[in-house]
């Protein structure tokens, strides 16, 4: 141990004249211990919050899609597909066509998202079948309905377009749970999908297709819930006018980490006009924008770190007056200014280690306790969580670390040097 160490520990360790001192220090650690824990709890819920958007994002939408260059109707979409399916990490191969359109039920029209999957691979690249909250994932055909059964669920008019014969099969469609609620729509309901596929001219009309609704989603999403309504691939291709043609083609992959790998593989075999978009590229925005907001609670929240050293500050300039006479003894036998700096700077940094050495344990043992318990609960009708979700990343500790232990070396500085340009005959001359 060096003789800086050592007299620091002492110092610390030492009962001293003037107790306030003293309390001044116990308040730094405590306040850096405080400036800690909070950072870490933060940080945490940041990722919690993080992680769970994302999986619910991810979990409605595809890992990896690819497309044409312009949004080109993909008409080679089940070779694109047998090109696709061998690719390392790829888990789920599914086509899809998505446009915008109109939803009609009695007198409510809504602007929607329609999303035609293939009911039978669907489940392989979202996670749509375990989100249908009410009724089943049947698109291709709903259940049998006839011109009784549809007047009493929309009562349309005699003329409607869109009813073509007195007894069918219906499709099924499948709406977001936000979306039913506003048009209040049910489980069994009949409604019609307006594409603008079919307006070629200022006189032409738009195309219809009549639903029957089995089921109904939620993902928590908002977004999701009230714009996203899934028909069958087929359903879609007639609404759009697309023939056999699809909108692209979506993946889902053993590790979405490795999305940009897999990206890569797939513009390298397939060339162009195909284009490959990840997961991140679609979210691009939102992902960076909550990136932007943890690493801004990271700087706001190191202000508490910051009063704490400042009460560091204080403490050394009183403690080096203490010490005047021990200051000159030291400099007197010999010991370098470097060495009466390093002894206040470690006194210092001694405080800010346990400051900082107890904040870590506290911040972990109360995220792990919310982790386990769920003490801190969430509204379920205004969340899509019904607790306060929480997930610890070992990096974020280490930066914690790191902000804590620079800002309290940063504060014993200044006393540090005030100490080492002490005069040893002044220090020494009146004791």
């Amino acid at each position: 141990m060096s003789y800086e160490l050592f007299i620091a520990e002492r110092y610390l360790r030492s009962k001293r004249h003037t107790r306030f001192i003293s309390l001044i220090t116990y308040i730094s650690a405590g306040g850096v211990m405080i400036g800690v824990a909070a950072l870490v709890i933060v940080l945490s819920v940041m990722n919690g919050f993080e992680s769970e958007v994302r999986d619910r994002i991810i979990g409605a939408d595809a890992h990896i899609k690819v497309t044409s260059f312009h949004e080109e109707p993909l008409l080679d979409y089940p070779a694109v597909i047998d090109q696709l399916r061998p690719l390392d990490h790829v888990t789920g191969v599914s086509p899809y066509i998505q446009g915008k359109g109109m939803l009609r039920r009695s007198r409510s029209v809504e602007g929607v998202i329609i999303k035609g999957v293939d009911e039978e691979t669907v489940g392989q690249v979202s996670d749509l079948p375990q989100t249908i909250v009410a009724g089943e994932l049947r698109l291709k055909t709903g259940v049998g309905a006839n011109s009784a059964f549809l007047l009493n669920n929309d009562k349309p008019r005699r003329d409607d377009p869109a009813v073509t014969a007195p007894v069918r099969r219906l499709p099924g469609i499948i709406l977001g749970r936000q979306i039913a609620f506003r048009i209040a729509a049910a489980v069994g309901d009949s409604l019609i999908l307006i594409s603008p596929a079919g307006m070629t001219g200022l006189f032409s009309t738009p195309s219809l297709k009549r639903f029957i609704v089995t089921g109904v989603f939620e993902t928590g999403i908002f977004e999701y819930d009230d714009a996203f309504v899934y028909i069958s691939l087929g359903s879609a291709q007639e609404l759009f006018e697309l023939g056999e043609a699809v909108t692209g083609v979506e993946l889902k992959l053993e590790n979405l980490d490795r999305a940009d790998r897999v990206r890569a593989s797939i513009e390298e075999r397939l060339g162009y006009p195909y284009y490959a978009r990840t997961w991140h590229d679609m979210h691009r925005t939102l992902f960076r924008w909550m990136k932007i907001e943890k690493w801004l609670y990271l700087i706001l929240l190191s202000l508490i770190i910051m009063v704490a050293a400042f009460n560091i500050v204080s403490s050394q300039i009183m403690m080096v007056l203490e010490k005047r006479r021990d200051i000159g003894i030291l400099k007197a036998m010999g010991a370098p200014r470097d060495g009466i700096m390093r002894i206040f700077m470690l006194e210092g940094l001694i405080v800010g280690v346990i400051g900082t050495a107890f904040g870590l344990v506290i911040g972990w043992v109360l995220c792990w306790a919310q982790q386990t318990y769920r003490f801190f609960s969430l509204p379920g009708d205004v969340y899509f969580l019904d607790a306060l979700p929480v997930r610890m990343q070992p990096l974020d500790f280490v930066i914690v670390a790191l902000v804590a232990m620079g800002l309290t070396l940063l504060a014993t500085v200044y006393p540090a040097r005030r100490a080492a340009k002490l005069d040893p005959v002044d220090a020494i001359r009146y004791e």
